[in-house]
């Protein structure tokens, strides 16, 4: 099958999937899920427990504006980054520095929201290169995710979890499994991820992409509640046909969401429109 030609039915498919409008009905999409499963835990009197992306990235500007018009609660909130770009020394950017995920946060979810809703520093929560196992303990003592929230990178990769070398065409079952069990850690980037990284926000500067990073793990990922992810780049309709209909292999990690419980999709027109081979 090719999978490139493979139109994306939802009524037919490995995963469920939907389709919304513009990129800006994803953003919301997005921001609604959070707000709705923030409504519901609370009338059950239950924390609610997220792992989040930075990217996509304007979701958290919707969900402030949500919490405008409708004020809700945070307390229970806990909300667990995805990961964090690491500077030469091995430490967090600094959240000045226009690459740092933590100073997005800050600006786009921490500062602006009200304060009535009750959001502290202390709910949110990046990975530490100095101690990564930590954010996976407290993750554990609140019982893991009720949801991921996430995008995919152009090689597959979930959060910053980085297929192994390609190389290895030979990888089994038992490698699989070991990737899925995969904690919270400091790692590399690949090429892939500098490259397409480098074009999405720092218009082709490759140079100024770091190299390093730490990550939440992919078990974390993958022992939550729920995984929810949203696709709104143009080159995400190859990546997500691999995710539906190409080999189920750690080598393009995404493709293990079919091996989870409650995993589903969200993407623009466009990422499921077949991908347009031409020269231009």
């Amino acid at each position: 099958m090719d999978i490139y030609a493979t139109d994306i039915d939802p009524q037919d498919s490995p995963l469920p999937v939907e389709i919304v409008e513009t990129d800006i009905d994803l953003y919301y999409h997005l921001a609604l899920s959070m707000y709705v499963e923030i409504e519901c835990n609370n009338s059950a009197g239950r924390n609610s427990v997220f792992i989040l992306p930075v990217g996509p990235v304007y979701q958290y500007r919707r969900f402030v504006r949500l919490c405008r018009f409708r004020p809700l609660d945070l307390s229970r909130l806990h909300c667990f980054f995805m990961d964090e770009y690491l500077d030469e020394a091995g430490k967090r950017l600094n959240p000045d520095h226009p690459l740092s995920f933590r100073g997005f946060i800050r600006r786009e979810l921490l500062e602006p929201m009200p304060r009535e809703m009750n959001l502290r520093d202390e709910q949110v929560q990046f990975p530490d290169p100095e101690d990564p196992a930590e954010y996976d303990r407290r993750l554990e003592r609140l019982g893991g995710a009720d949801i991921c929230f996430a995008g995919v990178g152009i090689n597959g990769h979930l959060a910053f979890n980085e297929p192994p070398d390609t190389n290895r065409a030979d990888m089994n079952r038992a490698d699989t499994e070991s990737f899925k069990r995969l904690p919270t850690r400091v790692l590399s980037l690949s090429r892939e991820t500098v490259t397409i990284n480098s074009n999405t926000a720092l218009r082709g500067a490759l140079e100024r992409v770091p190299r390093r990073a730490v990550t939440v793990g992919f078990r974390q990922i993958f022992e939550s509640g729920s995984i929810r992810v949203y696709l709104n780049r143009p080159w995400q309709s190859s990546v997500v046909r691999k995710i539906l209909y190409g080999r189920k292999s750690a080598h393009f990690p995404a493709s293990l969401l079919r091996d989870h419980r409650d995993a589903r999709l969200v993407m623009t027109p466009e990422v499921a429109s077949r991908p347009q081979f031409r020269l231009k």
